[in-house]
């Protein structure tokens, strides 16, 4: 599937997997590896950003993945994000979308709102927000009906 398509097509807080079509080195091969894995790996739809034209200059839209977190115990140390244009020529494809009955937490209202959070419920996301406090947080429930209407459009998995 075409980075176009996963702009258009997958919602907020999918798994994405991404890749240039090669062949994964042997783990003895560790730079190889490290190479490759820059450009084949997996992580979260947190936030789409819509094409931009500044005078003469076009600016293609984006997606990003938020593809882990490093740190010790409850301390994040370091978050890691991908940014990809939707002209890039590597293959993505929708591993597993939210479930139903999940809360996506988002940083704000509007285009500007990236997903912070994919809760379990309702209440495990009002629990989260008052640990970690985004105070312009929005709650979004992902409904039957919208996976549902996924599948009928053919944006399933």
């Amino acid at each position: 599937m075409s980075a176009q398509l996963i702009f258009d097509t997958a919602p907020l807080g999918a798994i994405i997997r991404y890749s240039d079509g090669t062949p994964r080195p042997p783990e003895r091969h560790r730079r190889k590896l490290q190479a490759w894995e820059r450009h084949n790996n997996t992580g979260r739809l947190v936030k789409r950003q819509a094409g931009a034209r500044v005078g003469e200059t076009i600016i293609p839209g984006s997606f990003t993945l938020h593809e882990g977190d490093y740190g010790t115990k409850a301390v994040i140390v370091l978050k890691v994000f991908k940014t990809f244009s939707l002209d890039s020529d590597l293959d993505f494809t929708v591993i597993e979308r939210p479930s139903a009955g999940s809360v996506l937490v988002l940083s704000r209202p509007g285009d500007a709102g990236e997903l912070v959070h994919v809760a379990v419920s309702r209440a495990a996301a009002d629990e989260w927000l008052s640990r970690h406090g985004y105070p312009d947080a929005v709650l979004h429930e992902v409904t039957a009906d919208q996976l549902a209407a996924d599948h009928v459009e053919g944006r399933a998995a």
